[in-house]
């Protein structure tokens, strides 16, 4: 799950989130050296020089791109200072000041510290930073060093992808969804079918796992899969219209294709006769599951949706 998770962030990020088109990105290697202009080595610079254009860019660059802010005392050409201490140092509060920016603008991410966020070499840095600082201040009054978290090699790798998709996941929330609102269509409320339907709160504190912009999409969801799911599979050949249900999350409810297909439907009828029809509106099977998603993905490709839409 967290693979699909990190595989739909990168590409969204990757064709959406750049000022200047598609840049491709990779979690976490290309963000956590993209932080600064000149932070690749010489020999880095040496194997990518026919390509600088295309890490020309930082990550601040798609921050700014996404929010229209730039970072309290940080610039897109951010460079780092030679000496590899202070290199560290720098790095960490980068990371700092992008917390405390994101948990600013509603972002949650009290489990991301900013030494996650770091390329593994610098984080044995860090430590040995702080360690050190540890020792040096250990009899002083005045002075205090919080907790440091040591992880393992290969339990940092993990760590740091994680944090690296969760802050990328936190940015969609606070910067993109904002711009999702219930009035940019029509609101089929008022419809027969979706009188008796359960409502979805929108109120900000009415649900402490999807913001009220999630919450409007599945209110959308709702309303267009009970309005034409009679509709969408009078016809269907392989089973009778699909009972009304109550959409409340983005995994196990859309699972089966068959509420993306109604959303689909909606906007694109056409499609009815010659893709949906042939969908399974009761699936058991892991095949039949397959078989609506193979559906589903080639009606998006046939009205141009194919945003590297894989099964």
């Amino acid at each position: 799950f967290f693979q699909k998770t990190l595989t739909a962030v990168k590409n969204w990020f990757t064709l959406f989130g750049w000022p200047k088109g598609q840049n491709p990105i990779s979690i976490p290697y290309s963000l956590r050296r993209d932080v600064c202009k000149d932070q690749m080595t010489s020999s880095q610079k040496k194997f990518f020089k026919q390509n600088l254009g295309k890490y020309a860019n930082t990550f601040y660059d798609m921050l700014y791109h996404l929010s229209g802010q730039l970072l309290p005392g940080i610039k897109s050409s951010q460079s780092l200072p030679l000496d590899p201490d202070e290199q560290v140092l720098q790095l960490h509060w980068q990371h700092s000041t992008l917390l405390a920016f994101l948990k600013s603008q509603g972002a949650y991410l009290p489990h991301v510290l900013p030494e996650f966020l770091l390329e593994p070499d610098d984080y044995k840095k860090w430590i040995k930073l702080q360690t050190v600082l540890k020792v040096d201040v250990k009899n002083s009054d005045t002075f205090s060093i919080k907790h440091l978290v040591i992880l393992e090699d290969s339990i940092f790798e993990t760590m740091n992808r994680r944090a690296w998709t969760d802050v990328l996941l936190q940015i969609y929330k606070v910067f993109v969804l904002p711009y999702v609102s219930s009035h940019s269509v029509s609101d089929p409320s008022n419809s027969e079918s979706v009188q008796h339907m359960p409502r979805i709160k929108l109120e900000p504190l009415s649900s402490n796992i999807y913001s009220p912009y999630e919450r409007t999409i599945l209110t959308w969801l709702n309303k267009h899969y009970e309005m034409n799911r009679k509709t969408v599979w009078k016809d269907c050949q392989k089973g009778d219209v699909p009972p009304m249900r109550w959409i409340v999350n983005f995994d196990r409810d859309l699972l089966d294709g068959l509420v993306l297909a109604a959303q689909l439907a909606a906007y694109c009828p056409y499609l009815i006769a010659t893709h949906f029809v042939r969908m399974y509106t009761n699936p058991r099977a892991p095949e039949q599951f397959l078989h609506n998603s193979l559906i589903l993905v080639n009606a998006m490709h046939a009205v141009g949706l194919a945003i590297d839409i894989k099964v």
